[in-house]
């Protein structure tokens, strides 16, 4: 049911699309606090669903308090979507959470819940974190062999542990995930290309 009321993300416009309708949201971290009080502010109701025990364990405290603060925003822990359903559009979806099975009438559905690096295409030539991100300049294991940093200078900050390669945006190790910080790495990201060729040039 993506683009029928089930969706990954939750662009800013989105909230006027909803206005006075109700909205679950699923996941507990930063992204899906600043979504459901966004959301808050035009739907009649905001349904958190969040797998784990708090919304203090993802969030930051000052997102934690709005939230529950808000009175048109619901927080379900211990709780995960078992099924969506509607026709042609999304009109209930399905939940499991300590008290049991239970339906609820929802007129949209909004995933934040991270998501896995794409670097099928680097795997085994970059070195990755125990998650898959790709680490990068301070963050990379020094020493000789793959995957490891074996030259005599210090790597770019944004450097791979291939000499010459950059890496920027949400698929790097450390990453704050936000578009803005994936913008300003891949401005450095082009300096840094920048000094690396023109230090090979020099040789």
């Amino acid at each position: 049911m993506v683009g029928s009321g089930v969706y990954y993300g939750a662009a800013p416009g989105e909230a006027d699309e909803y206005r006075d309708a109700s909205v679950a949201i699923i996941g507990g971290a930063n992204s899906a606090g600043q979504a459901a009080l966004h959301f808050a502010g035009t739907a009649a109701r905001v349904t958190m669903l969040i797998r784990g025990e708090s919304i203090s364990l993802g969030m930051s405290q000052y997102l934690v308090e709005r939230v529950e603060a808000h009175a048109r925003i619901s927080v379900r822990t211990n709780t995960r979507l078992i099924r969506a359903g509607g026709s042609p559009h999304l009109s209930e979806i399905e939940v499991s959470g300590p008290g049991g099975d239970e339906t609820i009438d929802v007129d949209g559905l909004f995933l934040l819940i991270g998501g896995d690096p794409l670097i099928a295409t680097v795997a085994n030539w970059l070195d990755v974190d125990g998650r898959g991100f790709l680490l990068t300049g301070p963050d990379l294991p020094r020493g000789s062999g793959p995957g490891r940093w074996s030259l005599e200078r210090e790597p770019g900050l944004l450097e791979s542990s291939v000499p010459g390669v950059f890496v920027a945006g949400d698929v790097r190790h450390g990453s704050i995930k936000r578009v803005a910080s994936a913008v300003g790495e891949g401005a450095m990201a082009v300096a840094l290309v920048h000094n690396h060729l023109s230090s090979q040039t020099a040789r």
